[in-house]
């Protein structure tokens, strides 16, 4: 479909899909709306999440938080790998899991150090707003070898999550300095926030190019699952941050 919405023949022009009838495609509108789904979703489950742990229903609380986290990472692997034709579901379900997971994990942080939770909300807000600057601005332009460089790094710090989880279930060995709070634990921390910081530089390109290229209206969903990601995985690095900056 790129190759069609870039070519120079006016017949097959850059309005060619939208000009037939039953074909859809991405619109700055419908993304904003799915993105607003999403991220409302996960706001009201992360609200009754926390409001557990307030009442004092601490095992509900961290049963959701566990399912939440355990289920938004399957979600992810499968919408990944599987790539289904209606994303829709799997988004909602993901927002859905996410929000129990931050509720908990946020409410734990907010107990152990008292204002963290506004302050890596205010953070987070921050990066996002700072990033899309840099991208309007072609500041930070995402072509292919940043693009390349992003995505390698990004994978090496799952592949570095994922055998941290391992080693943490069936040994107490953990990798040097993932979770320390000491000089080159901030500056491991740091360096994780600033590449996760850059994915929303992916997210920006991506929605761009889908709505420029007249991609099918199902990339809105595709759009928001992808920018719901890196904003929560921005939030979760600010919380990690303040916290090893606070044990100092």
């Amino acid at each position: 479909m790129r190759a069609v919405s870039s070519t120079s023949n006016p017949v097959l022009s850059n309005n060619f899909w939208s000009n037939i009838p039953g074909y859809e495609t991405m619109s700055y509108e419908g993304t904003m709306q799915k993105i607003g789904v999403l991220f409302g979703i996960t706001i009201l489950t992360a609200l009754v999440t926390v409001s557990l742990g307030a009442s004092g229903n601490f095992g509900a609380m961290f049963l959701l938080t566990g399912l939440g986290g355990l289920c938004g990472f399957t979600t992810v692997l499968v919408m990944v790998f599987m790539r289904p034709k209606n994303p829709a579901p799997g988004a909602i379900f993901y927002a859905l899991c996410q929000g129990m997971f931050l509720g908990g994990i946020s409410y734990v942080y907010e107990g152990t150090y008292s204002g963290i939770v506004l302050q890596a909300g205010l953070g987070t807000v921050c990066i996002i707003g700072v990033m899309y600057f840099l991208w309007s601005a072609k500041i930070i332009k995402a072509t292919p070898a940043f693009q390349a460089v992003v995505i390698s790094l990004t994978m090496a710090i799952f592949v570095l999550y994922a055998i941290s989880f391992v080693l943490s279930l069936f040994t107490s060995i953990g990798v040097p300095f993932l979770h320390s709070s000491g000089p080159i634990g901030i500056l491991v921390t740091l360096f994780i926030l600033g590449v996760a910081s850059l994915n929303l530089i992916l997210d920006f390109h991506f929605i761009e190019r889908g709505i420029s290229s007249n991609s099918p209206k199902t990339g809105e969903w595709w759009a928001a699952f992808g920018l719901l990601i890196t904003v929560i995985w921005v939030y979760y690095e600010m919380l990690r941050l303040l916290a090893k900056l606070r044990d100092q």
